[in-house]
């Protein structure tokens, strides 16, 4: 199977429903060997985008992952941006926000770590939460010091993708060239993979009777996904809904789709000038004696 990226955008303006999008989708690999060597190649290939990004510096990227727990986002992060340079990225990871960040407007704790021109940036979750765990839980906004809360809940979830969706195109306007997976598990896989948290002690940690909590909100939260997905999917900032019930193919989905974003820049190392060789040259010689 050959990864198209396109295969797994989420079209502009179109309806999302879940269900319809599936969770596993036929390898791309044949075996562990060949699953490890695809991989490599895909970083090695990415490792050498990054430094074109770094060198030419006209563009940051910003790359978003969303999920349920148990998805693989810390997996697919730690596998296929291993070989990126750590000068160059940065990874952040959002969790409740604190009580400085609720004095805030809900955009305000991601924008401080947005990344600068020629480096790559990493949200594991963002601001969408803000239009997923929050729609869940819509007691959550009450905290958040909304002067004019309405009575209407749509209202607030489409004044909040107005907001996303006018940053987004404020950043790609200057630069930032955003990318956002949803990596898609199924509710099965997720209870066997909870299942192996707790037998295994090493993983015990990671997991805790929240999850549980969370769980039993599955129908929910695929509700607010899709229609998050739906509204906020353009064509400078697309979602792509990665089949993550197989955690090696996610990586060499995304890693592809990563891959085809830098490719799509069509960047160059800078130029040298005919005065900046002259004087190369001359240190050059100086160095030779």
């Amino acid at each position: 199977m050959k990864i198209h990226s396109k295969d797994f955008c989420v079209t502009e303006g179109s309806e999302v429903d879940l269900k319809k999008w599936p969770t596993k989708v036929g390898p791309v690999y044949t075996s562990e060997d060949q699953y490890r060597k695809l991989l490599q190649d895909q970083i090695s290939k990415l490792s050498a985008q990054q430094q074109l990004l770094y060198a030419s510096n006209r563009y940051a990227v910003l790359l978003i992952f969303q999920a349920m727990d148990a998805a693989g986002k810390d997996g697919v992060i730690r596998h296929v941006m291993s070989g990126i340079n750590p000068q160059g990225c940065q990874v952040f990871s959002f969790k409740h926000p604190s009580a400085a960040e609720l004095e805030h407007d809900f955009l305000w704790r991601t924008t401080q770590d947005l990344p600068e021109r020629g480096r790559i940036g990493i949200f594991n979750r963002s601001y969408y939460e803000e239009v997923l765990i929050v729609r869940v839980h819509p007691e959550l906004l009450s905290g958040e010091g909304l002067p004019d809360l309405p009575h209407d809940g749509k209202e607030v979830w489409h004044d909040r993708y107005r907001s996303i969706m006018n940053l987004e195109k404020h950043l790609h306007a200057n630069g930032t060239r955003i990318v956002k997976f949803f990596l898609h598990l199924s509710k099965e896989e997720q209870r066997k993979r909870f299942l192996a948290r707790i037998d295994a002690p090493e993983k015990n940690w990671k997991f805790s009777t929240a999850d549980i909590t969370e769980r039993t909100f599955w129908k929910d939260y695929m509700k607010a996904y899709g229609e998050c997905l739906g509204a906020t999917s353009t064509k400078h900032a697309p979602w792509y809904v990665v089949p993550a019930d197989d955690k090696e193919n996610a990586r060499l989905i995304v890693s592809q789709i990563i891959l085809d974003t830098f490719e799509d820049l069509k960047m160059a190392y800078p130029k040298t000038s005919a005065k900046r060789r002259r004087e190369l040259k001359t240190i050059r010689k100086q160095l030779a004696k």
